[in-house]
């Protein structure tokens, strides 16, 4: 085995790692022969030289191949196999709703998801808000369901990609998570280990997004993009906006009863309704589903408006566990003993929102996590938020709290009032998608 030291020492010098030594390196990883404070000293190492696009992809492949990879043929899947990733925001349960529209539409969706951390919400914590819902069954069970349902989304296993999450633990304590090559490593690994045969990539940029610049959303994207194609994985990558919380939403219960009126037609958020569409369409078309972006945006709306992908989401529900009656009995999603509603102080537009300060506030109230085994209140959230641009009265609603208590509440709408910019002009209208990057270029939407 090449000595891990002499690995860090030659990326610390800012050489480039062969996929001999790259591989190495994270067989000492998964074996744990590397020890911790190596790991660390890697990543940092990394965090200041960057990596090649032949090293992420050495990378990436390694750590996919750390561990079990699945291979949906052994269950006589003839449709593709599609998958969606976000970097994470406030309000963005985009996935709910986009798994069963695919499988409404002749994919198959293993989605495996993660938990959230910080001012972002974790799409598994939103499932769990869902009693009896199981997000760790078992592969038989989850195999089962992606082949009858069409769709499942569930937690990460031990047994896929297990170099990335001793690797990512390890970066979450040491300051070097915003590695674009780990990130995009970290990312790709798990997906590969999935078995997919295309991934979307939702990039957010904005003041809730974990890149804050669109340049450094750009950068992310392409990378994802362009090591994919070297990991031989078909990707997509659109830039969407997070200056604002992308649901009407932001909470685990209140996301999930969001992502039910959305599939049901009962109320769909413009702004969530364009993300969902877009990156629905370049699945579709990454599947061959679909030959052209007017044709995927026919499919997913029919899919919507027939009930197809209601039936999908409840169908998964059930088969993970939960009760067969969600679409009807959205009051079995836990509710906070205290709502409140937050008022405008002012007269004007809606000229911005501080969106992280918003997921902290959901955090405050419970509804989050500071570290990866703090518990969360399914219930707390905050709901109705008034949009970028709307025309605001004295005493106009901009959101109502759902708190566990009074006080969280008061010193949640506190922080609320501060988070939000009030302007007698109409802000301009600021677009939603904001780039498409995929391997045959850079496109940006008309």
């Amino acid at each position: 085995m090449i000595p891990p030291q002499e690995i860090i020492r030659k990326k610390r010098d800012g050489d480039v790692l062969s996929e001999a030594e790259i591989t190495a390196f994270i067989e000492g990883v998964t074996r744990d022969v590397v020890t911790e404070g190596q790991v660390a000293a890697f990543a940092m190492a990394v965090f200041f030289r960057g990596m090649t696009r032949a090293e992420c992809v050495a990378l990436t492949n390694a750590m996919t191949l750390s561990g079990q990879t699945l291979d949906w043929s052994r269950s006589g899947l003839n449709r593709p196999v599609l998958d969606k990733h976000s970097t994470g925001g406030v309000g963005d349960n985009v996935s709910l709703m986009l798994a069963p529209m695919i499988a409404a539409c002749g994919g198959f969706v293993p989605m495996i998801s993660g938990r959230g951390l910080g001012h972002t919400g974790g799409t598994l914590d939103k499932l769990e808000s869902i009693p009896g819902y199981n997000a760790r069954p078992d592969e038989a069970t989850f195999r089962r369901v992606v082949a009858d349902v069409g769709c499942a989304i569930i937690g990460q296993t031990d047994q896929l990609a297990p170099a990335d999450r001793r690797v990512y633990a390890i970066r979450d304590v040491t300051a070097t998570v915003e590695s674009i090559p780990l990130i995009t490593a970290s990312i790709l690994s798990k997906k590969r280990a999935a078995g997919l045969d295309g991934l979307v990539m939702d990039v957010k940029t904005g003041s809730g997004a974990f890149m804050s610049d669109v340049a450094g959303a750009r950068d992310l994207a392409r990378s994802i993009v362009g090591v994919a194609g070297g990991a031989s994985l078909p990707a997509t990558a659109l830039i969407t906006d997070m200056n604002e919380p992308l649901a009407s939403a932001a909470g685990a219960a209140l996301e999930v009863g969001n992502a039910i009126a959305f599939l049901i037609g009962a109320r769909r958020d413009a702004r969530l309704r364009d993300v969902t569409m877009a990156l629905g369409a370049e699945m579709l078309l990454l599947g061959g589903l679909a030959s052209t972006a007017e044709e995927a945006l026919t499919k997913l709306t029919r899919a919507l408006d027939s009930g197809a992908a209601a039936e999908k989401f409840a169908r998964m529900v059930h088969a993970l566990g939960g009760p067969s009656n969600l679409l009807e009995r959205p009051d079995l999603l836990p509710r906070a003993p205290v709502s409140v509603v937050v008022e405008s102080a002012t007269a004007g537009f809606l000229l911005s929102i501080d969106t992280r300060a918003i997921g902290m506030v959901v955090l405050a109230l419970g509804g989050g996590r500071e570290r990866g085994g703090d518990s969360i209140d399914h219930s707390v959230g905050l709901s109705d938020f008034a949009r970028i641009g709307d025309e605001l009265t004295p005493g106009a609603p901009i959101c109502r709290i759902h708190a566990r208590d009074r006080k969280t509440a008061e010193i949640a709408e506190r922080t609320i009032q501060a988070a939000l910019a009030i302007s007698p002009t109409r802000p301009q209208t600021r677009a939603t998608i904001i780039e498409r990057i995929a391997s045959d270029g850079l496109q940006t939407p008309d």
